[in-house]
């Protein structure tokens, strides 16, 4: 799906985007771990075979990553619905620190709303954010979640959204 304000497309994960995926995580990982939790070294040093298992995931149905990508093929985010289950999802993003501030990530979500519900068929999805963290708040409200209740964060406490699909 194109994103013509950001001139970016969303796409679902595939092995072709590791390189870039890569880049994307190592470039933002000072920045994403001011926010959420640090994915750690084990994570890079085992990225292959943490993305194939991520595919593979995707191939059983049970998660649905998507990257959004620039017309040279580099990664500016990723937007991933995890845990298909009973028609629900856990929605998480996450967008390179140079977009940050520019829309991207409430247009980005919006995007995969629509996508849950019309090619997954979903029927409502659930988010986390952390207090620290207002500006995904913000992007949850945005996008028309619903604050729900609190959640416990590794940043702290939080709240937790949903959003039903039904109708979208």
């Amino acid at each position: 799906m194109y994103l013509p304000d950001h001139q970016l497309t969303l796409e679902p994960l595939r092995a072709d985007h590791a390189d870039a995926l890569r880049t994307f995580e190592l470039e933002n990982r000072r920045y994403f771990a001011s926010w959420i939790w640090d994915r750690g070294d084990e994570y890079f040093a085992n990225f292959a075979a943490g993305l194939d298992a991520r595919l593979a995931e995707q191939e059983a149905g049970i998660c649905r990553f998507h990257v959004l990508v620039d017309d040279a093929g580099a990664v500016a985010g990723r937007v991933n619905l995890v845990d298909l289950e009973h028609g629900r999802a856990e929605l998480g993003y996450r967008i390179a620190e140079k977009w940050a501030g520019k829309g991207l990530a409430t247009a980005a979500v919006r995007a995969v709303v629509q996508i849950a519900a019309a090619d997954y068929g979903l029927t409502a999805l659930w988010a986390g954010a952390s207090d620290h963290n207002v500006a995904s708040q913000t992007v949850l409200t945005r996008a028309g979640f619903r604050p729900i209740g609190v959640s416990s964060t590794d940043l702290g406490p939080g709240k937790k959204y949903e959003l039903s699909l039904e109708g979208v």
